[in-house]
């Protein structure tokens, strides 16, 4: 059976942005979703103005965030892309201009913020969402089927880690920079904390520590949350940019079993190298590498299912074309925040502190 026909009106799309977040992982899923074109990047860095005509030699490559608020007409979405304090009024902007937006995540600095910029998306009845990709993990979509059909039993504990070895500060990188929004709990906290909510739903109460490790870091590093959800279970979340060695990317413990995996979703690495999602066996991961499930001496590995970020754009292309909800609910990205407000908050007095 042929591939189905692309639909005849797809949506115009401007990305704000050219970085790793913008090159890497928008643009590629972007062009590889029916019924999205990329119709505009907007970036004023030479390298990255070269870099995407190359890359989309019909894309439009613009200066600055106002040429598409000015020819607002010929967009139908933008994507914000942009370091994370510039995330809020870019996507202030963008529903000015009654354009739906879709921002990556985090979707602000802080939950206050993130309300103040739903607010005013539902007052205009702009369409608004977060690019929170890793709910589309493989070894995430593994570990909900595994709940779902019951293979590890009632859930009690969920360890979960972003570990990275980056013993070096990168000078001059936003993401170093706290005036940016920039540090580990926003960066890889924001993903821990929306699996940990999508997993195991409502948190009540959060104790955190939080810190500066590298030599010359301006901004935290180090961070270690744990969670205690509305429903009993409990999420022990890490994220270092010190892990020489690393542990478990997921553990997950039922009263009937655990499940196990190891290693990062393969899709990054993929898209980084520059492989098009589509292409084959993109998203998936060799059996050498499936999780295991079961308990004590019944362990066996378990096939992990295909990592599917397009996903998420297939998802807003259907909401904006048939009025569906958006694939990320921006509620779920405020109440991520609020637990990250309240991990700042433990952290520096010591104390679980609720939600």
């Amino acid at each position: 059976m042929g591939q189905p026909p692309r639909r005849a009106q797809a949506l115009r799309v401007a990305l704000l942005g050219y970085g790793t977040a913008g090159a890497h992982f928008h643009a590629p899923l972007i062009a590889a979703v029916d019924g999205l074109t990329l119709t505009a990047v907007v970036t004023s860095n030479p390298t990255r103005r070269d870099q995407v005509h190359r890359d989309f030699p019909d894309a439009h490559v613009l200066a600055e965030p106002g040429d598409v608020w000015a020819d607002r007409q010929s967009y139908d979405m933008v994507v914000v892309a942009t370091p994370n304090g510039t995330h809020v009024p870019l996507a202030k902007a963008a529903i000015e201009a009654r354009l739906p937006v879709v921002v990556d995540k985090p979707l602000a600095s802080s939950a206050s913020e993130a309300k103040g910029l739903l607010r005013q998306a539902e007052a205009a009845r702009v369409p608004l969402t977060v690019f929170q990709n890793r709910r589309w993990d493989g070894d995430f979509r593994t570990m909900r089927r595994l709940l779902t059909s019951g293979a590890v039993g009632h859930p009690l504990r969920l360890e979960s880690r972003f570990d990275r070895w980056r013993p070096t500060v990168a000078a001059g990188a936003w993401k170093e920079s706290a005036a940016d929004a920039g540090g580990i709990l926003l960066d890889l906290g924001t993903h821990l904390v929306d699996q940990a909510l999508v997993l195991l739903g409502p948190v009540r109460s959060v104790y955190a520590e939080i810190d500066t490790r590298r030599s010359g870091a301006a901004v935290e590093d180090d961070v270690f949350l744990a969670l205690h959800h509305a429903s009993g279970a409990r999420s022990h979340l890490w994220a270092s940019a010190l892990a020489g060695q690393l542990a478990p990317r997921f553990r997950l413990l039922g009263d009937a079993g655990a499940y196990v995996t190891w290693g990062m979703d393969p899709q990054e690495a993929a898209l980084r190298a520059g492989r098009k999602p589509g292409s084959p066996n993109f998203g998936e991961r060799p059996a050498a590498e499936w999780g295991k499930v079961g308990a004590g001496d019944a362990v066996r590995p378990y096939r992990t299912l295909t990592g599917e970020w397009t996903r998420f754009y297939e998802g807003v292309v259907t909401a904006l074309t048939t009025g569906a909800p958006m694939p990320v609910d921006p509620r779920d990205a405020i109440r991520a925040l609020a637990v990250l407000d309240a991990a700042r908050r433990s952290a520096s007095t010591r104390t679980v502190v609720d939600v």
